[in-house]
Parts: structure tokens; sequence; C-alpha cells
């Protein structure tokens, strides 16, 4: 996890309904890269019995979100996805997943991250994706 100073909550127990939902457990925060884990099972299903995209491309928007934001939250801002494309590259029904991103462009205005979930017992990358994100202000929440 994250120890920087102001840092959100980003733990599980934290997150909003849907991000828990797709059960991403953060494991270490930097401002280039993110590491977590997941346990995908019937809960992320389609129809047809397989991890449904859906999830992963939330696992890709919510751990590149987390490094962007971490990464400029010193200047007073946080990032939010602008373009997400995940490749969904093998079907999975159960297995318990890495997620891990990193940072290929931080620049003043946007950020570009890349995340590989990949099955950790087999070794074998389950999806990928890329997340272009932009650097905002923090919303000012003494007017809420």
């Amino acid at each position: 996890m994250s120890d920087a100073p102001g840092a959100p909550d980003v733990s599980l127990a934290a997150a909003s309904k849907f991000v828990a939902a797709s059960g991403l457990v953060v494991d270490e925060v930097t401002t280039t890269r993110v590491r977590g884990h997941v346990e995908l099972n019937a809960d992320h299903h389609t129809p047809w019995g397989v991890v449904h995209g859906g999830v992963y491309t939330t696992l890709v928007e919510s751990a590149g979100s987390i490094g962007a934001s971490h990464a400029v939250l010193d200047r007073g801002e946080f990032a939010v996805g602008v373009h997400n494309a995940t490749d969904f590259l093998r079907p999975a029904t159960a297995a318990q997943a890495t997620v891990e991103a990193r940072a290929l462009h931080q620049g003043r205005t946007q950020q570009l991250w890349e995340v590989i979930i990949t099955n950790t017992e087999t070794g074998k990358v389950l999806a990928r994706g890329q997340l272009r994100l932009q650097n905002v202000p923090l919303p000012d929440t003494t007017t809420h």
C-alpha cells in the first residue's frame, strides 16, 4: 500500500460497491507502479461461464487510476481515465490473477499506463490494457 500523506484509502473495504465487486486487492502503490491481485470466480462470469471482459476493463481502469492519481497527489490533482483499451487474451473461469500497472508516460496534463493481468498459477496473461488519463484538480470538498 501507499504511505504518502493525504493518499486516499484504496483498500477493498473502502471501495465503492462497483469497484469492490471487481475484487481488486491493492498490494503496493508508488508513483510509477501499482501491484495487486484478484480472485476471479463465478461472481465475475458471463452467462456462458467465463470471466466477463468488463471485469478486466474495470481492473485496468482501477489500477491505472490509482497509480496515476498517486503520482499527482502532491500537486493537488488526481487522474481520470479518458481512454481505456483493454485486450482480452485468454478466457478464464476461475483463477487468482496478478494485476500489475506501470506508467509509460507521465506528463504535466496526461499520463499513459499499461496494465497486465496474469493468471498467478500459470503465468499466462489473461488481459492487457492501456489507459490514458487526464490530470485534473482535486474537487473542493469544503463546499459540499
